[in-house]
């Protein structure tokens, strides 16, 4: 407990120093100075770490909001880029950025929303949070959990680690695997229910988001689309481009500050590359009517999205997907695009993902390691039709039938 301390107040002081450098870390300290929770008479708590995880929990969220619509929301985030993009979500009756996990934190947080129930979308386990929830009762459930061999509840020194996990009231588990790893340490709360991310990217692929300057952009051509990217991506997606002239490509960067844009921008052929920022401010000087000038569109050929939020409906059209990622710590969502029915490529770094390893065993998804293997199953799907067509049934399949897992978490709480 003393070293836990010990951590959690070296990780402030270490954010501290880091935020006079980086804007991100400056948002999360930024976020928490001075913050006031309303008092509220009862709440359902949910907490998600970013942005992956909201998406992940929001089929939950939503389910929750429609069986007891009178109830307040409340949400955190753990981190800024899941809070400066969902604080105004009206999923919630309110949003937080979670505070350090102290005792006297969890104890004025708990006070002031006085939640119902608790639920943690996949990760992060914070003691004094779980503690306080557990000392008055208050079920606290895990969604969408997995776990590993290599994590540190499985290990000779994760004693402090097992007892945070043992505060949870029921796990609802995306994986056989993972309820072994628990029931090994003596958890046996736990059900199999599946990856609600499955329920959420089903959803969005059967109501599309309407994109006209997107469609225009495509007009008649085949779309490739590169989605969550970092410059070790881009740098061999770049090749690409030339190669299929008669393509058009979209690349939806992970980070936008306007060096990384323009880096990018500069990989690119000249005259051919534009920003969605840019496309969007000429377009509107030459709508006539509800018709843009095609005119705009038809030169290009590389579309860079300069902005947080369109990924997930831009793959409504496109023909192949490319998931960044996977040249750094890991890949990003395979499961938007696979949603619809999209082939799926991505790095070498993605054995931390479910998803990615079955739908390689599915042989619906493509890991590379270089320039060469990535062309070479580009040229695969482009030239082989029935390939292609095999593929991308596969791929629509494995999302169909790993839809449900919402409906049976919400049957067990619900009881």
């Amino acid at each position: 407990m003393l070293l836990y301390n010990i951590g959690i107040k070296l990780y402030s002081l270490f954010i501290r120093f880091a935020s006079l450098f980086n804007n991100k870390a400056k948002l999360w300290v930024s976020g928490r100075e001075n913050i006031v929770f309303v008092r509220i008479e009862s709440s359902i708590w949910f907490h998600f770490a970013s942005l992956g995880e909201f998406e992940q929990g929001r089929p939950i969220l939503e389910a929750m909001r429609n069986l007891h619509p009178g109830k307040k929301v409340v949400v955190t985030f753990f981190s800024p880029s899941g809070y400066e993009i969902r604080k105004n979500t009206p999923l919630a009756d309110y949003v937080y950025y979670l505070p350090l996990d102290t005792a006297k934190n969890a104890r004025s947080f708990i006070d002031a929303i006085n939640p119902e129930m608790v639920i943690f979308t996949k990760y992060e386990y914070w003691f004094h949070f779980f503690n306080e929830a557990h000392k008055r009762n208050i079920p606290l459930y895990i969604v969408s959990g997995i776990f590993r061999p290599k994590q540190v509840f499985f290990k000779w020194y994760g004693g402090f680690n097992r007892k945070i996990l043992s505060l949870v009231s029921h796990f609802f588990l995306q994986d056989e695997a993972s309820k072994q790893l628990l029931q090994g340490i003596g958890i046996t709360n736990t059900s199999v229910s599946g990856d609600t991310r499955f329920d959420r990217v089903w959803a969005n692929a059967q109501n599309p988001k309407v994109l006209p300057l997107i469609a225009e952009f495509k007009n008649d051509h085949k779309l490739f689309i590169a989605g969550s990217t970092w410059p070790q991506d881009e740098a061999l997606l770049a090749q690409l481009v030339s190669q299929y002239p008669d393509w058009k490509f979209i690349f939806a960067p992970h980070e936008i500050p306007e060096d990384k844009i323009n880096n990018l921008i500069d990989l690119l052929p000249e005259g051919k590359a534009i920003t969605f920022s840019q496309l969007k401010s000429e377009a509107e000087g030459l709508k006539s009517g509800d018709f843009i000038n095609q005119s705009l569109t038809s030169n290009l050929q590389s579309l860079v999205i300069d902005n947080i939020g369109m990924l997930s409906s831009l793959y409504a059209y496109a023909d192949i997907a490319y998931i960044g990622g996977g040249f750094g710590v890991g890949i990003h969502n395979t499961l938007e695009a696979a949603a619809f029915g999209l082939p799926v490529i991505f790095g070498p770094n993605y054995q931390k993902f479910n998803e990615a390893k079955e739908l390689i065993a599915l042989k619906a998804g493509f890991s590379i390691s270089n320039e060469t293997e990535l062309k070479g199953i580009v040229e695969t799907l482009v030239n082989d039709e029935a390939f292609y067509n095999v593929t991308h049934k596969k791929v629509f399949n494995y999302v169909k039938e790993n839809v449900g897992a919402t409906e049976m978490i919400m049957k067990y709480i619900d009881q």
